[in-house]
C-alpha cells in the first residue's frame, strides 16, 4: 500500500502537537501515536520503520517529539516535565482525532510509552488501546525501583514489545508486571534484543517492524 509522509503541526492546543504524519492510500480510520524515549526524538530508525509499516497497514501514524523534546533538542527531560509530557499525548490523540480516525492507539519507546500508560490510567477512555516499546520497568541494574504504581489502574488493551536482554527489565520481570494490569495484555519477546530493540543508529532488525503490525493486528482487529 501506497503511504506519504509530511511535516505536522498544530499549535492550537495548550501544549502543541509536533511530528510527522504518515498518512495510508487507504485509510482504514484507525490511527497511531508514536513517541520516543528520554534520549531521543522522533526520527530513530525505530519509529519510522514502525510508522511506514502501520501506515502500509492502512494506519494514519502520527510520529511526534514530546514537549520536552521540542524545546530542547538534545537531554532527557527534566524535573517537572512528565505532565507536560502527558498534555502533549492527550493533545496528539486530539489531533489524530481530527485528522478523522475513529480509533486512536497511543505508543511509544521507553519514557514515552510510559508517560502513555500513566495517562492512560487516569483517562482510561482516552485511547483504543496501547502499543509499549521496550517499557523502562526499572532503571538499569535497580530492580527494585519498579515503575509499576499506576499499572492497576490501567484498563486498556495494551500489546508490549520487549527485548530479552533489555537491561531496564527481564521478560519474567515483565511478565510479572503485566499480571498486574486488569484489562487484556500481550507481551511479543524479541530475542537477543536490548532496549533499542536493535535500532540501534543506523542498524535495522529486519522484519521487526512487520512482526510488531501482525501482533497489533492479531490483537486489536
Amino acid at each position: 500500500m501506497t503511504t506519504s509522509v509530511q511535516g505536522f503541526s498544530d499549535n492550537s492546543l495548550s501544549v502543541p502537537v509536533r511530528g510527522f504524519l504518515h498518512s495510508p492510500e487507504q485509510p482504514s480510520g484507525r490511527g497511531l501515536i508514536l513517541t520516543h524515549g528520554a534520549g531521543s526524538n522522533s526520527n530513530t530508525s525505530l519509529l519510522i520503520a514502525l510508522a511506514e509499516a502501520f501506515a502500509g497497514a492502512g494506519l494514519s501514524v502520527l510520529r511526534c517529539d514530546l514537549p520536552f523534546r521540542q524545546n530542547r533538542p538534545f537531554g532527557p527531560p527534566r524535573p517537572g516535565d512528565a505532565e507536560r509530557d502527558r498534555e502533549g499525548l492527550r493533545n496528539a490523540v486530539a489531533a489524530t482525532r481530527k485528522l478523522g480516525c475513529e480509533k486512536v492507539f497511543l505508543g511509544g519507546h521507553s519514557y514515552g510509552g510510559r508517560q502513555a500508560t500513566m495517562l492512560c490510567a487516569e483517562s482510561n477512555d482516552l485511547a483504543s488501546g496501547l502499543l509499549l516499546l521496550s517499557y523502562p520497568l526499572h532503571p538499569p541494574r535497580k530492580p527494585a525501583q519498579l515503575r509499576v504504581q499506576h499499572l492497576p489502574q490501567l484498563k486498556l488493551p495494551a500489546l508490549f514489545v520487549h527485548g530479552t536482554r533489555d537491561p531496564f527489565g527481564s521478560i519474567e520481570e515483565m511478565e510479572s508486571a503485566l499480571k498486574m494490569i486488569p484489562s487484556t495484555t500481550q507481551l511479543l519477546t524479541v530475542d537477543g534484543a536490548g532496549h533499542d530493540l536493535g535500532f540501534k543508529g543506523k542498524s535495522v532488525r529486519g522484519g521487526l517492524a512487520e512482526a510488531v503490525v501482525a501482533a497489533f493486528e492479531r490483537m486489536f482487529s
